[in-house]
This record gives C-alpha cells, structure tokens and sequence, in this order.
C-alpha cells in the first residue's frame, strides 16, 4: 500500500515544497516593505482610538517580531495565487481531461474570493468591531493596545474571513469530484448554520455585531454553493458519455 501512496507523497512533499518556497521569497520582498503595510494594518485601530491613547510595545523584542509578521502575512497573502495553483496541479491526475482547464478559473476564483472576504473584514467587520470594542471601556480605561497582540488578532481575522469565503470555490470542487450535490447542502442546512454561527462566534471579536456581520454573508455564500453545486452536477451529467470515451 505504501508504495502505491508513495508517488502521491513524492509530488504532495513537491508541490509544498514549491508553496513554502514562493512564501518564503515574498516574505523576505515584504520585510523590505513591512513598514507602510504595517500603517495599512493598523489604520482601522488608529481611526477608533481616543485621544490620549497610543500603540504600544510591551516587550523589547515585540517590533522586531511584529515586524516578520507582518512580512509572512503580506507574503503569504502575494503567495496565494502560486499556492493554489499548485494545489490544482497536485489533484490534477486524478481529473479529466476536459476538468483539468479550469486551473485558471480555479487560481483566479479561489484568489480573488479570498480576497474579497479579507477586504470585507478590513472595511466592515474590523471598523464596526473596533469601534464597539475600544469605545466599550473608554469612559473607564486607557486605551494603549499592543502592536503585537493586535498584529496577531487582525491577521487572524481576514484570514478567517478570507477562508470563509472560499466556500463556493470549495463547493464547487467536491462538486466536480462527485463528493457533493446540491441536494445534500439543502439537506444540511440547519446544520450549516449552527456551525456558521459557531464558527462565527470564534473568529471574531466578542461582539454580536462582528458575529452576525460573518454569519449573514456566510450563510449567503451556503445558498450561492447550492446553485453552484447544482450547475455542477449538471454539467457533470451532461459530460459523462464525453469522460467514458477519453477513458
């Protein structure tokens, strides 16, 4: 049985490889730069801070560190089309022919939806929920945050929600590959709201607003991978006899 899997590992530990070395380059471009986009990051926080408040460093190596933070979340974000197209290329053996030329469309969508769910966090989630986070214990507090615990926090969050926007890209995948259909995601959707909103209440800052803010575009996106499954599956119907004879 291992040697069966082994020219599967060979090219998972080859595409990975590729991966971690394309993040690797544009971590070290991005540490030449880290500057204006660290102002960029913290843009959104300084828009909401009180006079008198600051950001801060509590540790003597926290700016050096935040600083390679920022730098792998710039390079890994530059990275991501490289990624995914190796991803694709990786599964791709297992396709068909005629699946095989939706690479670009695959690298593209998965890019551009990520992108879109990070810039929907920076321009909504994180302005709304700063805001009700900082003005909550202002009339009590000072409010001097740490550069590094907010570095950490902010990167985690569009990258949550540009994860959670891959959702119809992913759906349409396990779609092709025959894994789900669109009868099913109906099925479950009472589950996939629970979870939504679980998974929701985990992510985001402890507030109902941020919460809801991810839940409703989310379960928007559910009801978009149904239609999507479905012309999936169909398409898949239609091509059957066409896969049979390239076989």
């Amino acid at each position: 049985m291992f040697e069966e899997l082994k020219p599967h590992l060979v090219e998972l530990r080859k595409r990975l490889g590729l991966s971690v070395a394309s993040v690797i380059l544009a971590f070290v471009v991005c540490f030449t730069v880290w500057n204006p986009i660290l102002a960029w990051m913290t843009e959104p926080l300084k828009a909401v801070l009180p006079d008198g408040s600051n950001i801060i460093f509590t540790q003597v190596q926290e700016p050096f560190f935040t600083a390679m933070k920022v730098a792998f979340f710039a390079g890994l974000i530059v990275s991501l089309p490289i990624i995914f197209w190796q991803f694709w290329l990786f599964v791709a053996p297992g396709l068909y022919e005629n699946e095989k030329k939706y690479v670009v469309p695959f690298v593209l969508a998965a890019t551009i939806m990520f992108l879109c769910g990070a810039a929907f966090c920076y321009y909504v989630v994180i302005p709304l929920g700063f805001t009700f986070l900082v003005n909550f214990g202002g009339q009590l507090f000072t409010a001097l945050p740490s550069i590094g615990e907010y570095v950490g926090f902010f990167t985690k969050l569009l990258v949550a929600f540009g994860i959670a926007f891959e959702l119809p890209v992913i759906t349409f995948f396990f779609a092709k590959l025959g894994l789900v259909d669109d009868i099913m995601l109906k099925k479950y959707f009472r589950y996939a709201v629970v979870i939504i909103f679980i998974f929701s209440a985990i992510v985001t800052p402890p507030d109902v607003i941020s919460q809801f803010l991810m839940a409703f575009p989310l379960m928007g996106l559910y009801g978009l991978s149904i239609l999507i499954a479905k012309s999936a599956n169909k398409k898949e119907e239609d091509e059957e006899p066409a896969q049979e004879n390239e076989k």
